[in-house]
């Protein structure tokens, strides 16, 4: 009798993209109009054509400030729809890509993945940024809440952020590593050095190359915890590629050398989902950023065994 060999199982890229349209926690609220852009401008058809089976499920609004609703309120609110959509995401083991809007949703997006993994075990994440996004309202200069998401996640700041994740914070300080800061206030340095969270600053990546850094990272990210993220802010990167953002700081990573370090996360077990943020379509000359949001993507969804 001749034995059955079972063909291998195939391999499927699948991702759940959600949109933050918010706005509110900038000082340019026209980021709020991101996640529409991407997907009138054919975002979904790009990502199928190349082989990732992309189901966008939803844009999250936020009033804008025309309503009068405060800032606070308009961005909490949306936090809280957001963490409730990742949760469930998480909990069904989908992957998921975030996509905004001002990095204040960042508070809902993460918030809701460690939701998604309690029972399981700690969130890890991986923070790329020109800023450290750990202000809290006392040592914020301006008082944008996209200043302040790392501050909120690691259950500092105004509670309506810091208490979305439930019981506790949605972070711990040794599982967060940020990658690319060159832009900071002493305020928010002393606040992370006495937590102890790693920053590796733009200055290191340039001694050691994005690669390298990265693996430290993925190191901390997945050390004692259930599953990781990354987000990114898209100022980390060069302006020059990366046009269409409102805070831009010269002399960032290059598009080419984040593309390749996304693969490490990729080919790691627990990588859950990525978050982009702070496309502003408004300063997208020749739509050079939403271009490379695509990539991004690519770059990042995973490849997973079918059943």
């Amino acid at each position: 009798m001749l034995m059955q060999i079972a063909a291998p199982a195939l391999e499927t890229r699948t991702v759940s993209i959600l949109g933050a349209a918010c706005g509110r926690g900038a000082r340019d609220e026209r980021c709020q109009h991101g996640p529409r852009a991407l997907r009138q401008g054919g975002l979904i058809a790009r990502l199928r054509y190349q082989g990732i089976d992309a189901c966008w499920r939803g844009t999250l609004p936020a009033p804008s400030s025309e309503t009068g609703i405060p800032a606070l309120q308009a961005v909490s609110g949306l936090c809280k729809r957001l963490a409730a959509r990742i949760d469930d995401l998480v909990a069904e083991g989908d992957y998921f890509a975030v996509l905004g809007g001002d990095h204040a949703c960042a508070a809902g997006t993460w918030s809701g993945a460690a939701r998604g993994l309690s029972g399981r075990g700690p969130l890890g994440l991986i923070w790329v940024d020109a800023h450290m996004d750990a202000h809290v309202p006392e040592t914020s200069p301006s008082g944008t809440l996209h200043g302040m998401p790392v501050a909120c996640l690691l259950g500092h700041g105004e509670e309506a952020l810091t208490s979305i994740a439930g019981r506790g914070p949605a972070l711990r300080p040794e599982h967060i590593c940020l990658i690319g800061v060159r832009s900071f206030e002493d305020g928010e340095a002393a606040f992370l050095g006495r937590l102890g969270v790693r920053v590796i600053f733009m200055e290191e990546i340039v001694r050691r190359g994005l690669d390298a850094v990265m693996d430290e990272a993925l190191g901390i990210a997945v050390t004692g915890t259930a599953g990781f993220g990354v987000s990114i802010d898209l100022d980390a990167l060069d302006p020059i590629e990366a046009p269409g953002v409102g805070s831009p700081v010269a002399q960032g990573l290059s598009a080419d050398a984040l593309i390749s370090a996304l693969e490490g996360p990729q080919r790691r077990s627990g990588f859950i989902g990525i978050e982009i943020a702070e496309f502003n379509p408004a300063l997208d000359g020749g739509g050079v950023t939403a271009r490379l949001i695509g990539d991004l993507l690519v770059a990042s969804v995973p490849a997973r065994p079918t059943p």
